[in-house]
């Protein structure tokens, strides 16, 4: 509880910074009505700024926007469009949560193993191409995978679909046909934090391998894989969910430029088009779920703590 109400000043603060760097920036909203062949009625959208507050001090737009918020629950009105921002956000959410979801569990399915293997195999030839393949993935930009992806197993090979959720002629939930459309993204997106899972998990492991009631475990006999999976595991799983916790922001923003490659209908590819747009609403909204999920995440991360290890008890001993 005392965690969660620590989250509401630290919202408070993003808004601020998040408002202040928005409204900064190079750009104006009106650019988007203006006629494309230079024709444009001065007066008119001159009007349409002062309808839209976009003349008030920056203070003002951010106590109105503040006071819809939470007055009211309300973040707004979309400037290109004129529908709420919450039902916008709402509409793109669940695509998003599809995609991270799906990217974090493929991420601990795969690093996981790859870490406790390679501490056990510790400089063995597998150990050693995994470090590779780790390093590989680290180091290689998501845009870039993206693409080389599109190009080999759907330009080349015709294997996965190119972009979209779900096929042409599909309506509504097909869980096959979404789980079809899901693979390339969701590998690519979960590709980085794989690499850097696995190799957490490795060092981790190493360090609890080394302790010593993992030697005092194997002096009374205990069978190596109940030493490995039961003792060692547990113990080296800590240090990962802190690591999971903090790779939410980075997930996120991978999850954007993912989106806005594939044409996945999430939150990213709305951010993208706010932000072209400078449709300060939209992009306040997108700013504040993302940090509401991040923060929701960390928050999750503590719960975690306690489950993975017993003896961390919360609120006892302050």
């Amino acid at each position: 509880m005392r965690r969660t109400w620590q989250t509401i000043p630290l919202l408070f603060i993003i808004s601020i910074v998040t408002f202040a760097l928005m409204t900064l920036a190079p750009g104006d909203p009106i650019a988007m009505f203006q006629n494309p062949e230079g024709v444009n009625n001065a007066d008119s959208l001159e009007t349409l700024r002062e309808d839209l507050g976009l003349n008030d001090p920056i203070y003002v737009q951010y106590l109105k926007w503040l006071k819809l918020v939470v007055v009211e629950g309300n973040m707004g009105y979309s400037f290109a469009d004129g529908r709420p921002v919450v039902e916008m956000i709402l509409e793109r959410i669940p695509a998003t949560l599809i995609l991270m979801g799906t990217a974090i569990t493929l991420s601990f399915l795969i690093a996981i193993p790859i870490g406790i293997f390679s501490a056990v195999r510790k400089y063995s030839a597998a150990d050693n191409l995994f470090t590779f393949l780790s390093f590989l993935g680290i180091s290689i930009p998501s845009f870039f995978l993206a693409l080389m992806a599109i190009l080999l197993f759907s330009l080349k090979w015709s294997i996965f679909p190119v972009s979209g959720m779900r096929g042409d002629h599909t309506d509504g939930f097909n869980f096959f046909d979404i789980t079809y459309h899901l693979v390339l993204p969701a590998t690519v997106l979960a590709f980085g934090l794989i690499a850097s899972l696995s190799r957490f998990m490795r060092s981790s492991m190493l360090e609890v391998i080394n302790q010593d009631f993992i030697r005092t475990a194997r002096a009374k006999g205990v069978s190596e894989r109940k030493v490995i999976m039961k003792h060692a595991f547990r113990n080296a799983l800590l240090p990962i969910i802190t690591l999971v916790g903090l790779q939410l922001p980075s997930l996120l923003g991978g999850a954007l430029i993912i989106e806005t490659i594939f044409a996945w209908p999430g939150m990213g590819r709305l951010a993208i088009d706010s932000i072209f747009n400078r449709d300060y609403q939209v992009i306040m909204g997108i700013t504040m779920f993302g940090s509401l999920l991040v923060v929701i995440g960390n928050l999750l991360s503590d719960v975690l703590y306690a489950v993975v290890d017993p003896r961390i008890q919360y609120g006892k001993n302050g």
